[in-house]
């Protein structure tokens, strides 16, 4: 009996892709890799910008670390993983989105070289997670604690965050507004003080400089009053929120109305006259002298409020009229006819102002808001766009302050002495793990090397230099990328919120240890629902 030769079998479809073992890993890391390098160069007060222009030829030109990888089209599923981190960086607090992927592709970089000499990637990613646990641990106990109330350390901190974006010129102007717009938002609880970012607006006008951004003690709308009899201000506003029609009821779809006379027909609209100006009498009667309306307001009533000196403004956003209500202490009426004296809100003064030739409502000089409208101007609205950019990360800094009471100092400073410790915590382990922990040290020097390199210094002294500093105890000793010295960064005020890094690293870790666990990357017909994919959805992977 002769044998037969053997069948192939086939468990996935023809021409679908598959990449095992070393060959995955090496192909997740290096994309990840690749993502960390893009953004590499946008790091510090020295980091240079990107343009990104899309298929349309509309150009955003920023060295904000999230924005560029949102707009960048990036297919590769690891490198989407890089994303990410920077996706969830700037969710927890606003800042730290560069610093967060350098330190995850510096890991991943490193874990190349062990897994080059044979250990294995569990063993890898058990050291990580231990260092990075050991990290936090460090962190926490040279963090500096910081008095909220301290104003003065507060616009030193927003000083760190808008440093190297286009609105550091003007630095001073906006730090005061953004302290200000933090502080009136921040409320406190027997425990804690929290701040809901939400409630900080911020409005974009180009025209006029950078310098004539402000801050608005209330809220601004993107609405013109709705009558042009009505008065462009009101002072000492009384103030009606509205989720209802200032509208005669309509019928039903299936209403008949029968009229037979002229009569009849007057009648008709006499007594839809008489239903509009009961309202108008009602808001009258509320002594209201500004209505933000959610819906529509009928040209009768905007004719009889216009007539009684009532500001009025229709089809105002949910958003705004929430945030109207938190800054003028206002209760959103969902019926006229149940509103009373305790529904009104108070503002010192709302106004209609032309801005780039768009008219808008401002609703001023609000007592104790816990809403606030950050208007912000510029040139060009590139530049109106990076300055956004700036003031968010900004905000997103304060409030972690605010919130947890804790900063370290910048310039690369607390990665050397993190780095230093882990060293000290890695000679304390066993086992191949040690490797992995002083991997994890040599990647957190990344972000001091490269600010070094953004600067044009030579990265090699500069280490070397703070690795002396820190070994005779100088913990706050970073680079100053103007002039390439050693300095202390606490002294020079170069601070940044504890909250920052602990974050970076957290998700930096976790990610690294997620794509060092794949060891095959298998084409997938549906995902959560998604429709049959091929291999061009693998991200430009080669066929096996």
């Amino acid at each position: 009996m002769t044998n037969s030769p053997q069948q192939p079998v086939y468990i996935l479809p023809e021409n679908y892709s598959r990449q095992i073992g070393k060959d995955a890993q090496r192909t997740n890391i290096m994309a990840a890799r690749i993502v960390a390098e893009t953004v590499r160069t946008t790091l510090g007060p020295r980091g240079m910008d990107k343009m990104l222009v899309d298929t349309l030829g509309d150009v955003v030109i920023t060295n904000d670390g999230v924005t560029i990888l949102q707009e960048m089209e990036i297919e590769h599923p690891a490198a989407k993983m890089m994303v990410e981190i920077a996706k969830t960086q700037e969710e927890e607090v606003g800042d730290g989105t560069t610093t967060a992927v350098i330190i995850a592709g510096e890991l991943l970089k490193k874990a190349e070289t062990l897994l080059e000499q044979e250990i294995h990637p569990t063993v890898i990613a058990k050291g990580y997670q231990m260092s990075a646990d050991k990290a936090q641990e460090i962190l926490q106990n040279i963090a500096i604690k910081v008095d909220i109330n301290d104003e003065v350390m507060l616009k030193k901190i927003v000083t760190t965050a808008i440093s190297g974006k286009g609105s550091v010129s003007i630095k001073d102007s906006l730090n005061a507004i953004i302290v200000r717009a933090v502080r009136e938002v921040a409320e406190k609880s027997a425990t804690k003080t929290v701040v809901d970012i939400d409630n900080i607006k911020i409005e974009k006008k180009t025209g006029g400089g950078i310098s004539d951004s402000e801050l608005i003690q209330g809220v601004s709308v993107d609405k013109e009053k709705v009558h042009s009899q009505m008065p462009r201000e009101v002072k000492d506003a009384r103030i009606l929120l509205l989720d209802c029609a200032l509208e005669a009821k309509e019928a039903g779809s299936d209403t008949q109305i029968r009229i037979n006379t002229p009569e009849q027909m007057q009648a008709f609209i006499e007594q839809e006259e008489k239903q509009l100006k009961d309202m108008v009498d009602k808001i009258i009667a509320l002594r209201a002298n500004v209505v933000f309306c959610q819906k529509g307001i009928d040209d009768i009533a905007q004719h009889f409020l216009a007539k009684k000196g009532i500001y009025a403004c229709r089809r105002v956003k949910q958003s705004d009229m929430e945030k109207l209500s938190k800054a003028t202490g206002a209760k959103i009426v969902s019926n006229l006819k149940d509103a009373n004296e305790s529904d009104m809100g108070a503002a010192g003064m709302v106004e209609e102002k032309k801005i780039s030739g768009e008219a808008m409502t401002f609703v001023k000089d609000c007592k104790n808001p816990k809403a606030v409208t950050i208007l912000v101007r510029g040139g060009t609205e590139h530049v109106v766009d990076e300055v956004e950019r700036a003031i968010k990360d900004a905000i997103g800094d304060l409030a972690a302050v605010i919130e947890t009471g804790k900063i370290v100092a910048g310039g690369g400073a607390p990665e050397i002495e993190v780095a230093k410790e882990l060293r000290k915590y890695a000679a304390s382990l066993g086992g191949k793990e040690q490797l992995a922990a002083n991997a994890f040290a040599d990647a957190l020097e990344s972000i001091p090397r490269t600010l070094a390199e953004n600067a044009g210094l030579d990265p090699i002294d500069i280490i070397v230099n703070l690795k002396a500093a820190h070994e005779d105890g100088q913990k706050w000793a970073g680079v100053d990328v103007f002039t390439g010295e050693i300095k202390d960064m606490e002294k020079m005020h170069v601070l940044e919120p504890l909250k920052v890094k602990t974050q970076a690293i957290k998700s930096a870790s976790e990610v690294s240890i997620m794509i060092l666990r794949i060891d095959d990357v298998i084409a997938a017909g549906k995902l959560s629902g998604r429709g049959p994919q091929g291999p061009g959805a693998m991200g430009g992977m080669p066929e096996m």
